[in-house]
């Protein structure tokens, strides 16, 4: 595994496999499974790539792999496997799939060389996966408290279930690690931790708007983003009795979640997302039918810190929700942006769309009026959603201006399009759009005043 997200390398397409050479006869310098390949899978692709987990088929022995040896050429060559969406052009990301100029050409020499095995004592040890989680020994794992019936068809609206941790005390995650029950149905999983209510003091005024905005903690957002009230009258006269409704309690803060590509995360030492004591975990469960009834019982994973982090990691959403995609038009941008009202550190980013998506940006304009390029996404695939992580986490002092934008294309030359003849709102269906971003950050301390006369 690089860095914190899932590294998969999933072949698409079963071509026939070259013959196999024995190490007898190969030349010198083609590589061979066990000495040269092997290491590769074990590094990028086998934390998917096994018995169990997401990817269609194991790498993690010679016989398992051969069948696939064109295939996985083919990918590699074309560079959509291991998959990463990102434009190295800008910004470098500790989570960069992709592989090496030489591992690249390694693995195609290998094929190319008619896939020789190699001696079997140069195979190193196979990586190891405690109790089935990439993330290492979890301290605690929280999951669904039923399976959950998926029908085989019908639009199924988002379900929430509720799951207490009765924890004494606060608890701060280093890592976690989200596993559907059924990936065949899971479309994502969010986890949210609301934190016990506290009675507000008696003869309290309540908040109004303006009060509310202006509490808005580190973050401006920007006008104009909210979904218009005639679209959201309208939505809701169409929607069905939920059996598992949003809690009317609110959701609280971001835990974890699973996405296409995307189910791990392990923050930096030194950093750490707080659960505080007393918390309801809150399963935000989107499915999608597949014509075939299922259940699913989703749970979460999570590591926690040995002691309390220097800083608390903040996950939150820039979203804008008041856009129209016109039927036909293959190329409309939905932009927005929001401003930091105090110093904060950048570290990644996770851009969402759903199928009509095609690329994505991310800038900064910073208070001195320059503007950086964070991240450019020139093809963004919705069956990969990637958190990207920054290498090098990015200052934003108080006043920069954080600015996304989403391409879309809702003609019928887009393939993945549901219905190119109907404009497109906000929404959470897949057949609907969404302009939303993920990002992480932490509050940086305010500046020491320094004595007179000293640097």
């Amino acid at each position: 595994m690089r860095g914190s997200v899932l590294a998969s390398v999933a072949v698409v397409g079963l071509l026939a496999a070259p013959a196999t050479s024995s190490a007898q006869g190969t030349p010198a310098s083609t590589p061979t499974f066990t000495k040269d390949v092997a290491p590769i899978f074990y590094n990028n692709c086998v934390v998917c790539h096994r018995k169990g987990e997401i990817a269609p088929m194991s790498l993690l022995t010679f016989q398992e792999a051969r069948p696939f040896a064109r295939s996985i050429a083919a990918q590699v060559s074309q560079g959509t496997m291991p998959p990463w969406h990102a434009d190295p052009a800008y910004g470098k990301f500790e989570n960069d799939r992709r592989l090496s100029d030489k591992d690249k050409a390694t693995i195609l020499a290998w094929v190319n060389g008619g896939t020789p095995e190699g001696n079997p004592a140069d195979l190193p040890q196979a990586p190891v996966f405690p109790e089935g989680w990439a993330i290492g020994k979890v301290d605690a794992v929280f999951q669904l408290p039923e399976d959950y019936p998926v029908p085989a068809e019908g639009t199924i609206d988002y379900k929430y279930f509720e799951v207490p941790t009765n924890f004494t005390e606060d608890k701060w995650i280093q890592a976690f690690q989200v596993k559907p029950g059924d990936p065949s149905v899971v479309h994502h999983v969010i986890v949210f931790s609301r934190p016990p209510r506290r009675p507000a003091p008696a003869g309290a005024p309540q908040a109004d708007n303006a009060q509310r905005q202006q509490r808005q903690g580190p973050f401006t957002f920007g006008p104009n983003m909210d979904e218009p009230e005639s679209v959201k009258a309208n939505a809701a006269r169409q929607s069905t009795p939920n059996d598992r409704p949003a809690p009317k309690e609110g959701m609280g803060a971001f835990v974890g979640g699973f996405a296409p590509g995307q189910a791990i995360r392990v923050f930096k030492e030194g950093t750490a997302v707080r659960l505080p004591a007393g918390s309801t975990l809150i399963f935000q469960m989107h499915y999608t039918a597949t014509g075939k009834a299922s259940t699913d019982r989703s749970k979460i994973g999570l590591v926690f810190a040995k002691e309390p982090p220097k800083q608390e990691m903040i996950v939150a959403a820039l979203v804008n929700q008041n856009f129209t995609l016109p039927a036909g038009v293959p190329d409309t941008k939905v932009d927005a942006q929001m401003t930091m009202n105090t110093d904060v550190t950048l570290w990644s980013v996770m851009p969402h769309t759903h199928v009509r998506g095609r690329r994505w940006e991310v800038r900064a304009t910073y208070p001195d009026g320059r503007t950086e390029m964070l991240l450019n996404v020139p093809k963004y695939d919705f069956n990969w959603q990637t958190e990207y992580v920054f290498e090098k986490p990015i200052k934003l002092p108080k006043g920069t201006v954080f600015h996304t934008s989403a391409w879309y294309d809702n003609s019928a030359a887009n393939k993945s399009n549901p219905d190119p003849k109907t404009d497109v709102h906000w929404g959470e269906q897949t057949w609907e759009e969404m302009q939303f971003t993920a990002f992480s950050v932490t509050i940086d301390p305010p500046s020491r005043p320094t004595a007179a006369g000293q640097p």
